[in-house]
C-alpha cells in the first residue's frame, strides 16, 4: 500500500463532503470501512477532514493570500487538495511539510494534471515558508475578523453578537473549533458504571467521569463503537451530557405514560425509560419510518420493552391520546447551531432564512403537542439549537397564547455543578463555552388545569 494511501482517501472524503454534499460522520464511517487502513490512519484521516471542515473559511481565506488566480477559477478538487494540505501545515504539527507538499503533488496529477500539480506545489511551499508570517484578519471590521480567524459564516457570527455578545461569542466560536468529547451513557438495566468502566480499561480505552450525569463516560481511544462487544451488549449508549440533561428535568416515575412527537434516533426516549427502570410506556413518533426503525434497533441492543414506535407527524392530532400522558416531549426540529463543533458542516449547509422558517413549526407541534398532556401533567420543549427566535422566545409566545401552562422551577432536578442562572425560570440554556457540551435549550412547563 502506498504511503499516502491515507492521504487519499482523506482528499476522496472531503471531496464527497464539500463537492457532493455527503455528510460528515456517514462519509468517514462509509469510506473508511471499505478501506484496510490501520486504526492509527484512520484516526488520522479523521483528524484532518474534520479539522479542515472546522477551519475552511480560514484555510480559504489563507489559501487566497498565497494565489494570483481567481479562487471561482480553481476546480474544486484542486481547492480540497490544497485545504487538505493547509490544514495539516497550519493546524496539524504531525507531518512535515515537505511530506504534505509531496503528497498534495502527488494527488493533483492523479486526479487532475501536471500542470495544477506545479500549482499545488509552488503554493503549499509557499504557504510553509511564510506560515509565521501570515498577518490575521483585520480587527476594524469585527464580524469578517471572526468570521476568518474562527471560520463561522459571516451571518452566523452576526446573530451571536446580536444575542450573546462580543466577549460571549469570542468564546462560543473558540469552543465550536475544539474536538468535542465523546460522551457514553451507561445503561443501569443490563450493568453498572463501575462494572462498564472495568470492562473499557480492559481494553486500553481512556475512560473520565461525566461532568452533571451519573451516567455519563467520556471515553477516548475507540475506533469502531460499533464493533465494540459493550455496544452490542447494550451496555451503553452514546449521548452528550446535554442531551442527558433532557432526562432529569423530566424525572419520570416508573409507571408514567410519556409521548415523545419527535423521537429519533431516540436517545432521550432510551433515557427516559431506563430511569423509569423499563416500567410504563413510551410512546415514540417521528415522519421517517427508518428513523423509527433506528429507535427499534436502539431498544432491541438496550434490553428496552416499554418503547413503542410511531410513524406520525407531531403537527397532526391523535384524538386518542388527549389529556392522557403524564408528560409529553418536544424534541423539536431545529437550525442544530449547537452541534457546530460536532458537526461542522453546519457552518455553511445552513442559511439564515432557514432560521426564518423554524420557529412557526416549533410552535405548532408545540401546540399540538401540548393537548396529550393531562391535567398537572409535564411538557418539555427541547432543542440543540442556539438561538433565542427557537427557544426561549417559542416558550413564551406559546404560554401566552395556551393561557394553560406556566414554566416550572427545574432547581431540584439540575446537579448543583451546572451554572443554571435561568433554573428557577423554568428554562436552561446550555453552551460549548461554558458548560462544555453541546449547546442546547431545556424548558419544562406544567399543565395548570
Amino acid at each position: 500500500m502506498r504511503e499516502n494511501w491515507s492521504r487519499e482517501v482523506t482528499f476522496l472524503i472531503l471531496n464527497n463532503i464539500i463537492k457532493e454534499g455527503a455528510y460528515p460522520a456517514i462519509e468517514i464511517r462509509r469510506s473508511l470501512n471499505n478501506t484496510n487502513l490501520k486504526n492509527k490512519d484512520k484516526a488520522l484521516v479523521t483528524e484532518i477532514v474534520n479539522g479542515t471542515l472546522r477551519n475552511l473559511i480560514k484555510i480559504d481565506w489563507i489559501i487566497k493570500k498565497f494565489i494570483e488566480l481567481r479562487w471561482d477559477k480553481v476546480s474544486s478538487n484542486i481547492k480540497n487538495i490544497l485545504r487538505c494540505g493547509v490544514y495539516q501545515i497550519i493546524f496539524l504539527d504531525r507531518v512535515p511539510d515537505s511530506a504534505v507538499c509531496n503528497e498534495c503533488v502527488e494527488l493533483a496529477k492523479k486526479y487532475e494534471n501536471i500542470g495544477a500539480s506545479k500549482f499545488v506545489n509552488a503554493v503549499l511551499r509557499n504557504i510553509s515558508r511564510g506560515k509565521n508570517d501570515i498577518d490575521k484578519p483585520d480587527k476594524s471590521d469585527i464580524y469578517e475578523y471572526l468570521s476568518v480567524e474562527y471560520s463561522h459564516p459571516l451571518w452566523l457570527v452576526k446573530l451571536w453578537l446580536k444575542d450573546l455578545g462580543i466577549d460571549f461569542t469570542t468564546e462560543l466560536l473558540k469552543a465550536n473549533n475544539e474536538v468535542p468529547p465523546l460522551t457514553i451513557r451507561v445503561n443501569k438495566l443490563k450493568t453498572t458504571k463501575n462494572e462498564l468502566l472495568s470492562i473499557l480499561k480492559s481494553c486500553d480505552i481512556i475512560t473520565a467521569e461525566g461532568l452533571y450525569n451519573d451516567e455519563a463516560v467520556t471515553i477516548k481511544g475507540v475506533s469502531s463503537l460499533e464493533n465494540m462487544e459493550s455496544f452490542k451488549k447494550g451496555y451503553f449508549q452514546v449521548q452528550d451530557e446535554s442531551s442527558m440533561l433532557v432526562g432529569k428535568v423530566i424525572d419520570p416515575k416508573p409507571g408514567d405514560f410519556i409521548i415523545d412527537v419527535c423521537s429519533a434516533p431516540g436517545g432521550k426516549a432510551t433515557h427516559l425509560a431506563e430511569i423509569m427502570s423499563n416500567k410504563g410506556r413510551i410512546i415514540s413518533r417521528d415522519i421517517f419510518s427508518h428513523k423509527l426503525r433506528l429507535i427499534q434497533e436502539n431498544c432491541k441492543r438496550l434490553g428496552i420493552t416499554i418503547i413503542e414506535t410511531e410513524l406520525f407527524d407531531a403537527v397532526d392530532i391523535d384524538e386518542n391520546n388527549l389529556e392522557k400522558a403524564d408528560t409529553v416531549l418536544v424534541d423539536a426540529p431545529c437550525s442544530g447551531l449547537g452541534l457546530v463543533r460536532r458537526k461542522p458542516d453546519i457552518r455553511w449547509r445552513k442559511r439564515p432564512e432557514d432560521l426564518d422558517k423554524l420557529p412557526k413549526l416549533q410552535l405548532e407541534i408545540l401546540r399540538k403537542a401540548s393537548l396529550y398532556v393531562k391535567k398537572s401533567g409535564v411538557l418539555v420543549y427541547c432543542t440543540c439549537t442556539i438561538n433565542k427566535k427557537e427557544n426561549i422566545l417559542v416558550v413564551k409566545e406559546f404560554i401566552k397564547s395556551s393561557n394553560n401552562f406556566e414554566l416550572d422551577n427545574i432547581f431540584r432536578f439540575l446537579p448543583e455543578n451546572l451554572y443554571a442562572p435561568n433554573k428557577k425560570d423554568g428554562f436552561l440554556e446550555l453552551y460549548p463555552n461554558t458548560h462544555k457540551t453541546d449547546g442546547f435549550f431545556i424548558a419544562k412547563m406544567v399543565r395548570k388545569r
